[in-house]
């Protein structure tokens, strides 16, 4: 359901102004919140804001740890060898979103906007690229990724998503069209190849073997 068709549902109810009103003060109360969660944050903190509550971070499995290691090698290493600008950010990012605040596990931003970035900076804007490796902690961990994040990178436009599954060695790859993401790519083998990171592609398997992963960052070389 797209958002017009959600505002169309609820101004069809007679109680639609109450209904509006509502929201509006859960939103007002939920931006106090958010308020209080920037003061409280620093650069040891590892938490979120997501839909009006604060989510701290608990620790994850290796197999979470290896796959977002080697994926942000490849990335900033082919950014680096190629002589691309551009900004990547991995796990303690702070990302600014209309009603959230997210720590994506590695985010990108093409160079246009990295410029901007100042040397103390801590809440970043919308990132042109984000990956998320899932974590099998518990299912909520999962439903953020999947469903919460999901479509709030899509309302935000967030040009290229990619969600990364440690455990079946997997990657889907999610590109935004006419506003809307569609599902480019779900395997475990062959290549990824990036739209907003300028002709990068990988194998798939080099997310998740290190020895691949060294072999491939060599032949950029």
């Amino acid at each position: 359901m797209t958002n017009d068709q959600e505002i169309q549902r609820i101004l069809e109810k007679p109680s639609a102004a109450i209904i509006a009103r509502g929201v509006q003060d859960k939103l007002a109360d939920e931006a106090r919140l958010r308020h209080e969660f920037y003061e409280m944050i620093d650069e040891d903190s590892s938490a979120e804001f997501i839909n009006g509550e604060i989510v701290f971070h608990s620790p994850v499995m290796k197999w979470h740890t290896d796959a977002t290691k080697e994926l942000l090698k490849l990335i900033d290493d082919y950014l680096t060898i190629k002589g691309l600008n551009g900004y990547v950010g991995v796990e303690k990012t702070m990302v600014e979103l209309t009603r959230n605040s997210y720590e994506p596990d590695i985010c990108y931003w093409v160079p246009t906007t990295a410029k901007t970035f100042k040397k103390n900076q801590l809440i970043y804007p919308v990132p042109d690229f984000v990956a998320e490796v899932l974590s099998k902690s518990s299912q909520k961990n999962i439903d953020r990724d999947r469903v919460v994040k999901y479509e709030d990178y899509q309302n935000h436009q967030v040009p290229e998503y990619w969600i990364v599954d440690p455990e079946l060695q997997t990657i889907e790859q999610y590109l935004l069209e006419n506003g809307r993401y569609q599902l480019n790519l779900k395997a475990k083998q062959g290549t990824v190849i990036s739209r907003i990171i300028p002709d990068f592609e990988i194998p798939i398997p080099s997310i998740f073997d290190k020895q691949l992963n060294l072999k491939v960052r060599r032949s950029w070389l």
